[in-house]
């Protein structure tokens, strides 16, 4: 029987660190997701600031717990000689992730300046969308250790 892991049984702490904060991404950045279509639906600032706050408070100490976790387990398990297509698409969409959430960030405190579901609400939404789609596949393809 083969185990799709290159993990020891030392990597207990790292890994479990890079998957809550790999979750807890997932979960923050649908509600922002949710938060700006229903902003964009029925526009009251109530929804911007909420939008807003969660990508603060939320997703940015996500983003920060699984990266950090991510290279924590990269370290420890001395896998930087590894050159494997998950890897290398892990860490690519989770730093060019952090360029997206920040601009992201930015469109939301925008839109709580300008209150109406306007265009940053809009940019906010397809943003994460976007990035939820991009974190999907990554998921999967370390999940499915492809390459």
């Amino acid at each position: 029987m083969t185990v799709a892991s290159y993990c020891s049984t030392s990597c207990g702490t790292p890994l479990f660190v890079h998957v809550l904060g790999a979750m807890l991404l997932d979960g923050t950045l649908s509600t922002v997701l949710l938060l700006a279509i229903v902003g964009i639906r029925r526009p009251q600032p109530v929804f911007d600031r909420a939008t807003f706050v969660v990508l603060l408070a939320g997703t940015l100490p996500s983003w920060l717990a699984m990266r950090l976790g991510g290279q924590w387990l990269v370290s420890k398990e001395h896998l930087q000689h590894l050159d494997a297509t998950w890897l290398n698409m892990g860490f690519n969409v989770g730093d060019g992730g952090l360029i997206v959430l920040l601009v992201t960030t930015g469109l939301a405190y925008w839109a709580t300046r300008r209150p109406g579901g306007g265009w940053p609400t809009r940019a906010v939404a397809l943003l994460s969308a976007l990035y939820l789609v991009a974190l999907a596949v990554t998921w999967f393809a370390m999940a499915a250790k492809w390459g």
